[in-house]
C-alpha cells in the first residue's frame, strides 16, 4: 500500500470512539457497504467483551446494535486466531437470540441477527475477501426454495428463510490487497487494512470517519494510549507469529542435545510452557493457547 495510514485503526474507534449516537453513522456505513443496503442503528447494547477494566485485552471488540427494522447487527472484531472461533461466532447468534425474547412470548418475536465478523489473522482456506453465509431450505429433488408464512401487522406474509434465519459475513482483512478501490465496500475495506480514507471520499460514513478519526486530531493522552495499543498488538501478533515455530523447532533442537527422544519431548514441553505464560499473559483464552502449543488444557498453568 502506497498511501500511509491517516485514520485511526477501526477497532480502536470501535471500542472507544463510535459509542455516542452522533457517530452511529460511521456505523452504519460500514454496515450497509457489507450488507450492501441501508441501514439505520437506533442503539447499541453493551456488550461484555468491552467491559473497560484492568484487566482489558487487545484481541477483540464486540458491538451490539439494533436497526430500524429491530433486526440486531453483531460486529466482533478479532485480531488473532481462535480454536473454536466458528462455534463461538454460532454461540454467540443463538444466545443472542434467547436474550432477546422474553419468556412466554410469541415466537413471531424472535429477531433476525447479522453476525459481521472482522478478522485480522489468517482463517481458513480460500481467495476471497468477504464470505457470507445463511440458511436457505432448498428442495433435495426440486431445487426450488421453500417460502413460508409468517403473521405480520398487515396479515398473513409470505417470506423466504433466510429472511428470518441469521446471517454470517466473515471479512478476511489481510486478504484484501488493492491499492485502488472502486466500490463503498472496497473503500472500508482498505480503511480496515491499511487504515486509509481518502480525504475526498464521497462513501457514506466514511466522510464522516475521516473527519472524526485522524490521528493528527487525538490529544497526548489519547494518542498515549493508542500507540500502545498498537504496540500490544504488535507484541502479541510477534509471539503468535513465533509460537508455533518456536514450539517445535526450539523443543526439537534442545532434544537432539540430550540425544534422546525424552530429551527431545521434555525440550519441546519446557519451550510449549514458556510460550503457553506469554500467550496467557496476552489475554488469550486456553482453547487458543491449547491449539498454538499443542499443550493440554490441564498442562496450562
Amino acid at each position: 500500500m502506497e498511501k500511509d495510514s491517516n485514520c485511526i485503526r477501526f477497532d480502536w474507534a470501535a471500542k472507544y470512539i463510535l459509542r455516542n449516537k452522533a457517530d452511529f453513522v460511521i456505523l452504519e456505513g460500514f454496515v450497509s457497504a457489507i450488507l450492501d443496503e441501508k441501514i439505520t442503528i437506533m442503539q447499541l447494547l453493551e456488550s461484555e467483551s468491552n467491559q473497560k477494566t484492568k484487566d482489558d485485552k487487545y484481541n477483540r471488540v464486540d458491538i451490539k446494535a439494533i436497526n430500524s427494522k429491530g433486526d440486531i447487527i453483531l460486529i466482533e472484531i478479532q485480531q488473532s486466531t481462535e480454536l473454536y472461533f466458528l462455534q463461538r461466532v454460532l454461540f454467540g447468534v443463538a444466545k443472542t437470540i434467547t436474550e432477546h425474547i422474553k419468556l412466554g412470548k410469541n415466537y413471531r418475536d424472535v429477531k433476525k441477527v447479522y453476525s459481521i465478523n472482522v478478522l485480522y489473522f489468517d482463517f481458513g482456506e480460500g481467495e476471497d475477501y468477504l464470505y457470507h453465509g445463511s440458511n436457505s431450505l432448498i428442495g433435495v429433488n426440486t431445487g426450488d426454495q421453500l417460502k413460508v408464512t409468517a403473521t405480520e401487522q398487515e396479515g398473513i406474509k409470505t417470506i423466504l428463510s433466510e429472511k428470518i434465519f441469521p446471517e454470517y459475513y466473515i471479512l478476511r482483512v489481510e486478504k484484501f490487497d488493492q491499492e485502488e478501490a472502486h466500490s463503498a465496500r472496497e473503500e472500508w475495506m482498505r480503511y480496515l487494512n491499511w487504515g486509509y480514507i481518502d480525504p475526498n471520499t464521497k462513501v457514506y460514513g466514511l466522510k464522516e470517519a475521516f473527519e472524526k478519526l485522524q490521528e493528527l486530531k487525538m490529544t497526548v493522552k489519547e494518542r498515549k494510549a493508542y500507540e500502545e495499543h498498537l504496540e500490544a498488538i504488535m507484541y502479541q501478533n510477534d509471539v503468535l507469529g513465533a509460537a508455533r515455530r518456536d514450539g517445535r523447532i526450539e523443543g526439537r533442537k534442545e532434544g537432539r542435545k540430550e540425544g534422546r527422544i525424552a530429551g527431545r519431548k521434555e525440550g519441546s514441553k519446557k519451550k510449549a510452557l514458556e510460550i503457553a505464560r506469554n500467550l496467557k499473559a496476552l489475554g488469550l483464552d486456553d482453547e487458543a493457547i491449547t491449539e498454538v502449543t499443542g499443550l493440554m488444557q490441564e498442562e496450562l498453568l
